[in-house]
C-alpha cells in the first residue's frame, strides 16, 4: 500500500508541473525546428453545424458558451499541450515523470476534444430514431424504449458529478453499449463511440440548475439520427 501510494504522489508531481508547463505558453518550443505531425499543435475548432438558435429547450446562451468555452478551450489545451512534447523530445534531460504528466493531459485533452465534436455534430435534428442503429438498438436491448431507458438511466448516474454517457460500438464483441465515463479518459476498449452526451455541470446548468433530468430531455429531443446512424455504418462495417 505504501508503494501505492508513492507512486500517486510521484505521479499528481508529475501532472501539476505538466500543469504548470502548460501555464508557461509556448515559449519552451521557440527556435526549435517544425514539429513532425504528432506534436503539431495545429487543430482547429470545429464550427456548429446548426443554429444554435433553433434548439428545442437548449439556449443559444448555453450552446455558444459550451462551444466557445469547454470545447474551444480543450482544443487550443490541446495544441499547448503538443507543443510541450516536442519541446520535450528535443531535451534529451527532460524528466521522464513529467513527461508522463504531458502524456496524461495529452489524453485527457484528446477526449474532451473528440466527444465535445460527437456531442455537437448530434445535435439539430428531431430526436425521431431511424436507420439501421435504430434496429440494432431494438435487437439487443429487447427495444428502443429500453435502450433510452438504460442511456438516460446511465447519464443521470453522473448528474450532479462530472463525466459522459456514451454509446458505443464495441467493434471486439460486435455489440452496442451504453458506457459511463467518468472523464474524458474512460472509454472501452476497441469501442466506437456512436453518441455522447456531456454530462458535466457547463452543458446545462445555465439552462437547468441541477435539473439534469430536464437536460436529457432536451438532448434527446434534439438528436440528429441520421448523424447516429453514419457513425453506426461506418464502425460496424
Amino acid at each position: 500500500m505504501g508503494d501505492l501510494t508513492r507512486r500517486d504522489a510521484l505521479v499528481a508531481a508529475g501532472v501539476g508541473v505538466a500543469a504548470a508547463s502548460l501555464a508557461a505558453g509556448p515559449a519552451l518550443a521557440q527556435g526549435a525546428q517544425t514539429p513532425p505531425p504528432a506534436f503539431a499543435g495545429q487543430h482547429q475548432p470545429k464550427p456548429l453545424r446548426f443554429d444554435p438558435t433553433k434548439l428545442t429547450g437548449l439556449s443559444e446562451r448555453l450552446l455558444r458558451s459550451h462551444w466557445e468555452n469547454n470545447y474551444q478551450g480543450s482544443v487550443r489545451a490541446l495544441n499547448t499541450v503538443e507543443q510541450r512534447l516536442a519541446a520535450a523530445m528535443a531535451d534529451a534531460d527532460f524528466p521522464p515523470l513529467i513527461y508522463g504528466g504531458l502524456k496524461r493531459e495529452e489524453l485527457h485533452r484528446t477526449g474532451s476534444v473528440v466527444l465535445h465534436e460527437l456531442y455537437f455534430d448530434a445535435l439539430g435534428g428531431d430526436g425521431r430514431p431511424g436507420g439501421d442503429v435504430a434496429a440494432a438498438l431494438a435487437q439487443t436491448f429487447g427495444s428502443r424504449e429500453a435502450w433510452e431507458a438504460e442511456f438516460r438511466r446511465t447519464a443521470m448516474a453522473l448528474a450532479g458529478g462530472s463525466g459522459w454517457c456514451v454509446l458505443s460500438y464495441n467493434r471486439h464483441t460486435g455489440t452496442l453499449r451504453n458506457y459511463w465515463a467518468w472523464d474524458h479518459m474512460h472509454g472501452a476498449v476497441d469501442g466506437a463511440p456512436l453518441l455522447a452526451l456531456d454530462m458535466y455541470e457547463h452543458s446545462f446548468h445555465m439552462d437547468y440548475g441541477t435539473a439534469a433530468a430536464k437536460y436529457v430531455d432536451a438532448f434527446m429531443a434534439n438528436l440528429d439520427w441520421e448523424i447516429v446512424d453514419a457513425r453506426y455504418r461506418a464502425a460496424s462495417g
